[in-house]
């Protein structure tokens, strides 16, 4: 524990008196506000132990702390100095019991070198209770050092006693009266009941009465639009109480009742909710409690009982593929439909998160064509998968109407399926807000995962019968987006985005089981789900810097760092993001970092591409090519020999389905694609060669494009090739996301934006080219 120094004056922080440091601390940015409302509820809940300073002054200190109190300040103090947020909540310690006489009472120090061993020793305090014939109680005041086995009755007077009475003041008054009379009264006794003062009950006396909170009646019917009620039940161990007893304990005058042969203590919480029904929730409210098994009610935490809540949600029932689908779902997919039907069923919303490629488009058309809508089915998807949505659908639900609402021309239609773009939607918000659906779907719903965003409000305010989500990763860099895709397909579950945040600051067991019945998530890796796909061969290609680039690497770091040292704020993040932007580039080939029309001279990546081009052509191959950057497309487009097709966010939607079926077609063996234009939804399986010419930096982002070609109707083995340049930025990355590719189901770092928060030396260290 940190000990401070001799004050001159107690409670002293940054060399103030803690009353005229606080206001200063309260207004810096909110940190020490927090930390100010931790300090008093540590207080107020008894979390303070006497102390002798080195200079043998008495002083309070925080502590004991359990597990949950060090690791909030093991988080709240990630905002600032672990040292200096413990002093400051020592000195809050140290100045709110003190207003009596005597150490540890007296406003001014008192030196007590005799209680040094004594307080160093951290004396806890605890009670005895004994009782009387007539079920009375009687307290013996005990202390224990940590270093006895069994506590001691407090036995004569000076200054232990003193402090033991200002002990009391400052954490439960009756203390001080108990070292001179022992009786305990009634409401001294409730009290004890919900301190957290060490009390050792007699044995023939339990404590083991608790209560739970009861939701719903068992076996009931359940949907999305109900309201349910919390009811609160007592158990005494493990079995619940009748009725009649929940009677005794609420009409119960002292703190000790009768019950199945045994005395029983009661809190006085639990003899008002022995009573007491709770205010309605909603059904979705509801589910959350019974997943997490626990709910806050009236701001307290309490276990909570489903009664069948959560079976019914979690049994699905397991449906034949609708007869109008002209293909075989297989297994997994079957199963798809079965839950996605399920969960619609009951009004709730649903997030198909398979891996890209396991056919999340077929599941869809086959949940339309199970639910046989009176109204139109809404699919909002990326203008790119317009014409794969289109096809899809005339193959596999032919007589399905399906229309395009997208372009000059666009008109809703009322029966059928309505395919439109999220930029349309965003247009014509109102309009579809005021057509009748009996389903919204949202493919690559990470498009939405910023609630703020006109997409999002957008997409909210469509009224549907369900809302079905269907995303590859539904986080990619931060717990937020899976938020705001399950706040939309199911209103309230995971509760107020503020509150969300709070709660879940990183994944847990918990947020787990509330997510899994809402989101169904399989990989391709998985036993039994994809057996046909052939291998995949991940490949990390390192290239040499030439001269050129190695050059301009070193001038733009040197010259970079430089003005970064000098800068703060939002010009050192732009500094840095210009850096890495710049150094990717020279990475690439130095007419993309210099802006030249057309490729001069050459580059490490660009020789490698050269060579597996040459090598996958020759053996009737096909490749596809990603690379974040347009203007390096274009050079590439200009260099490479091979008949090319090259997709991009600007290419209008007609001609990138021309494109997709020219490469299928095998037309064109080479496809070179922009990752953020074509990072998903499109089938490329010809290809059997995937190149990511330079790195996004986020995992999730890139399978989802090499997932292109790896996916349901690959007959090849898929080799993907990731070029590194040797002894820069991109090596140093490259290992970085290897080390964290399992946190892509997590929370996941958002590419160059992470690293504008390191230190000057730590992003030297991260970007300075070294020799190979």
């Amino acid at each position: 524990m940190f000990v401070p120094a001799d004050p001159p004056r107690l409670g002293q922080f940054n060399g103030k008196p803690l009353f005229e440091a606080l206001p200063d601390a309260l207004h810096d940015d909110g940190y020490w506000g927090v930390a100010t409302a931790t300090a008093l509820n540590l207080v107020a809940r008894g979390r303070i132990v006497p102390g002798v300073t080195a200079g043998n002054h008495d002083t309070w200190r925080i502590g004991p702390l359990d597990h949950a109190d060090e690791l909030h300040l093991r988080r709240l103090a990630a905002h600032g100095d672990y040292e200096q947020l413990r002093q400051f909540l020592d000195a809050v310690a140290d100045t709110l019991p003190r207003s009596g006489d005597g150490p540890f009472a007296s406003p001014e120090p008192h030196d007590v070198p005799e209680l040094k061993a004594w307080a160093d020793e951290q004396i806890k305090l605890s009670l005895r209770i004994e009782t009387t014939d007539d079920l009375r109680f009687r307290a013996i005041v005990q202390v224990r050092a940590i270093t006895d086995a069994y506590p001691r009755d407090v036995r004569g007077s000076g200054r232990e006693l003193d402090a033991i009475k200002a002990i009391g003041r400052a954490t439960w008054p009756p203390l001080q009266r108990l070292l001179d009379q022992a009786e305990l009264t009634d409401g001294e006794v409730a009290e004890l009941l919900d301190t957290d003062i060490e009390v050792h009950w007699p044995k023939n006396l339990t404590t083991t009465l608790s209560a739970k909170a009861v939701i719903g009646e068992p076996g009931g019917q359940f949907q999305a639009d109900d309201l349910l009620t919390f009811n609160w039940r007592l158990a005494l161990g493990d079995d619940e109480l009748t009725d009649a007893e929940m009677d005794v304990v609420a009409e119960a005058s002292r703190p000790v009742i009768r019950l199945r042969d045994q005395w029983v203590l009661v809190d006085p919480k639990l003899r008002k909710k022995a009573r007491r029904q709770l205010a309605p929730i909603t059904a979705v409210q509801a589910v959350t409690a019974a997943l997490t098994g626990t709910a806050i009610i009236d701001g307290e935490h309490v276990d909570v009982a489903p009664h069948g809540l959560t079976t019914a949600i979690t049994t699905v029932p397991q449906l034949p593929q609708p007869s109008a689908l002209k293909a075989h779902l297989r297994d997994y997919q079957l199963h798809g439909l079965s839950w996605l039907a399920h969960m619609t069923g009951l009004g709730l919303g649903a997030c198909l998160a398979d891996d890209m490629g396991l056919g999340k488009t077929i599941t869809l058309i086959a949940l339309h064509l199970h639910r046989r809508h009176e109204h139109p089915t809404l699919v909002v998807c990326p203008a790119s998968l317009l014409g794969n949505w289109e096809r899809e659908i005339q193959r596999f639900a032919p007589g399905t109407p399906v229309t395009r609402y997208h372009g000059p021309q666009r008109t809703l239609a009322s029966e059928g399926i309505v395919l439109t773009t999220y930029g349309t939607m965003r247009l014509d918000a109102e309009s579809l807000r005021n057509h009748t659906w009996g389903m919204v779907v949202a493919d690559e719903a990470q498009h939405v995962k910023n609630p703020h965003s006109g997409t999002a409000k957008a997409l909210r305010g469509i009224p549907a019968g369900a809302r079905v989500a269907l995303s590859g990763t539904p986080v990619e860099n931060s717990l937020s987006e899976l938020w705001s895709i399950l706040d939309w397909t199911t209103p309230g579950l995971l509760g107020t985005h503020r509150a969300f945040r709070t709660r879940w600051p990183e994944p847990d067991d918990t947020l787990a089981k509330v997510v899994r019945p809402f989101l169904l998530r399989r990989r391709k890796s998985d036993p039994g789900v994809a057996p046909e796909l052939p291998a995949k061969t991940e490949t990390d290609r390192f290239v040499s810097l030439n001269t050129e680039q190695a050059a301009l690497y070193e001038a733009l770091t040197r010259e970079t760092l430089d003005q970064i040292a000098n800068s703060d704020g939002i010009a050192r993040r732009g500094l840095v993001l210009k850096l890495l932007t710049g150094l990717k580039q020279i990475c690439n080939h130095p007419s993309h970092y210099l802006g030249h029309d057309a490729p001069q001279g050459t580059s490490g990546k660009l020789e490698l591409l050269d060579e597996l081009l040459d090598t996958i052509i020759a053996e009737d191959g096909s490749a596809l090519i990603f690379t974040q950057y347009v203007g390096m497309a274009r050079l590439l487009e200009q260099h490479i020999k091979q008949p090319t097709r090259f997709l991009h966010g600007g290419t209008p939607i007609p001609r990138r389905e021309q494109m997709v079926d020219d490469f299928q077609q095998g037309k064109a063996p080479v496809f070179l694609l922009s990752l953020k234009a074509a990072g998903t939804g499109l089938n490329l399986t010809r290809a059997d060669h995937v190149i990511h010419f330079d790195r996004w930096w986020n995992p999730a982002v890139e399978d989802q494009a090499t997932d292109r070609a790896y996916r349901i109707g690959q007959t090849r083995p898929v080799q993907v090739h990731k070029l590194v340049t040797e002894g820069t930025v991109e090596e140093r990355i490259a290992a970085l996301l290897q080390d964290k590719r399992d946190l892509a189901d997590a929370v996941l770092h958002g590419g160059e934006a992470a690293f504008t928060e390191l230190t000057d030396a730590e992003l030297a260290e991260l970007v300075q080219l070294r020799s190979v």
